[in-house]
């Protein structure tokens, strides 16, 4: 197990849902971009880092029958899987770490949110995206939310990266076109703000 693995599977093992920062109760950004996405119900979605989020069940409660959940964590997973019971078998489950896999299919969809940002490497973010590229279907679209510029410097005790759309539109390369990108305060179950850098890009 690297030692990425045995960081996250701690962090989901020894805390609650709701007592991590990221947690949100209703995933309402997400949506939305998925939505601005014209994600239809048969479009195929992947979440990567998706952990214990709700997203998935708020996607499932919507109707949307293609749902990947990746996450380097098999704990997140679990719990995620377990809150929904037995719509989860209509779930594709991938515990891997999105640097080292090989997607079996492709997405029309590929949602990120504050994932990316813990890659501080450049061979780690260059996987990534590799990844992305061989995941992500003609004309499908990619979702990805950072910490944005003015955001945290450190998560789960870990660096990130911060990012705008422009160090993102970079990352991605010529082959995708900007499509929406802002700023949003994010507050956490403590109440602190963390400021979120969300982009929606078009595959070409």
């Amino acid at each position: 197990m690297s030692d990425r693995s045995v960081h996250w599977e701690a962090v989901y093992t020894t805390k609650a849902e709701n007592e991590v920062s990221w947690f949100q109760e209703n995933p309402a950004t997400s949506l939305r971009l998925i939505s601005d996405a014209k994600a239809a119900a048969d479009s195929a979605i992947i979440d990567i880092g998706g952990g214990a989020s709700r997203l998935v069940d708020a996607l499932v409660a919507r109707g949307f029958r293609s749902l990947a959940v990746l996450d380097i964590s098999a704990a997140a997973l679990e719990t995620a899987r377990t809150r929904l019971g037995p719509k989860s078998a209509d779930v594709d489950w991938i515990t891997a770490d999105v640097t080292k896999w090989t997607p079996a299919r492709s997405y029309d969809v590929w949602h990120d949110r504050a994932a990316f940002h813990f890659l501080t490497e450049a061979a780690d973010r260059s996987a990534y995206i590799d990844r992305l590229k061989a995941a992500v279907a003609p004309r499908g679209q990619v979702i990805i939310g950072t910490f944005a510029p003015d955001g945290p410097e450190k998560c789960s005790g870990l660096p990130v990266t911060r990012h705008d759309a422009k160090s993102l539109a970079d990352a991605l390369g010529g082959e995708f076109e900007l499509a929406d990108n802002f700023v949003e305060a994010h507050r956490t179950p403590w109440g602190a703000i963390q400021r979120f850098q969300f982009s929606r890009f078009r595959r070409l």
